[in-house]
């Protein structure tokens, strides 16, 4: 299996230890506490702080000694993310690193202004692989914590255990892990090598992406293309192939990529968008997608989307494959 198309994919880059063995270690925190060589990644509502920057070097988190962040640390959520493996990071390679969630005062007490508070859509492609990695890390581990505060067997408040890994149930002793929700996202051709892309009932009337959806349960990947494409556009598809997969933590995701063509029984003029979620369906020619007076908007630069088509759209036109 080759990496080379996961490699480029903004989100699914990292450079960190992830350290399972230290998350078990009861006194990790207070260790790392007393550490000024850890660093700490604040959070404010899904957004970070960027350093300040010197001349053109590319963007890069703001991470802080324990001390500089004005919390408790015994009452404050805290994820052990791992040890920093950047040789051309700020921080030595083995830095031990830490995510913590930050409420509106604290946040304001760090940085008033909130427009220097930044998300992972806007940087994902500008910074570092080691600090995209962390960033994915820590978007997708603190939304599970805040949509996962109970037990979901007795309705118990949990306790957060393991570095913030695992919620335990204090009432029937159960141990709650974070989860990922897998969707397949795939780039369908037809036999003239165009591509369907498809408007969702949220964007504009001109943007397009490709169709997507999430595996159901007892469903291999493959059958999910299959049957989302249908449901989405009244398509039969074939030969769904396993391009690279990519962590969306927008809340809890990751993407699969596949690429599949149009079953040969199938005529490419018969589309039937689902009409609640997608709303228009549309074959693009390379040539179309890249003529700027159609005004088409395609995926944001960290997708997987965008990373399928801009891989489709450097490939030479095959017409009657």
């Amino acid at each position: 299996m080759s990496f080379r198309f996961t490699a480029t994919l903004p989100l699914s880059r990292h450079a960190v230890d992830r350290d399972n063995d230290a998350r078990a270690q009861p006194d990790l925190f207070e260790r790392l506490w007393a550490d000024a060589g850890t660093r700490v990644l604040p959070l404010w509502r899904g957004t970070v702080l960027l350093a300040a920057a010197a001349g053109n070097d590319r963007p890069r988190l703001l991470l802080l000694e324990p001390a500089d962040l004005t919390i408790d640390p015994a009452a404050a959520l805290r994820v052990y993310l791992g040890l920093s493996l950047d040789a051309d990071a700020a921080e030595p390679v083995g830095t031990p690193l830490v995510a913590v969630p930050l409420d509106d005062d604290q946040a304001a007490a760090l940085e008033p202004d909130a427009s220097r508070w930044v998300g992972l859509r806007d940087y994902a492609t500008l910074l570092s692989d080691r600090d995209t990695g962390i960033l994915t890390e820590s978007l997708g581990i603190l939304h599970w914590h805040d949509s996962h505060p109970h037990c979901p067997r007795c309705g118990a408040a949990t306790d957060v255990t393991t570095a913030g890994w695992v919620r335990h149930c204090p009432e029937d002793g159960s141990q709650i892990f974070p989860r990922t929700d897998a969707a397949v996202i795939v780039l369908i051709t037809d036999d003239r090598d165009r591509v369907l892309l498809g408007s969702n009932a949220m964007w504009e009337a001109n943007r397009y992406s490709l169709l997507a959806g999430f595996v159901e349960p007892g469903e291999s990947f493959e059958s999910a293309v299959v049957r989302e494409v249908f449901e989405e556009s009244g398509m039969r598809v074939t030969d769904p192939v396993y391009r690279g997969s990519q962590p969306w933590p927008f809340p809890a995701s990751i993407m699969v990529g596949f690429t599949a063509r149009l079953a040969d029984d199938q005529q490419a003029g018969s589309l039937v968008p689902d009409g609640t979620e997608i709303l228009d369906l549309r074959w693009f020619s390379r040539a179309e997608l890249a003529d700027p007076e159609n005004g088409i908007m395609l995926p944001g630069p960290s997708s997987i989307a965008r990373a399928l088509l801009d891989d489709w759209l450097a490939q030479p036109e095959q017409p009657g494959v």
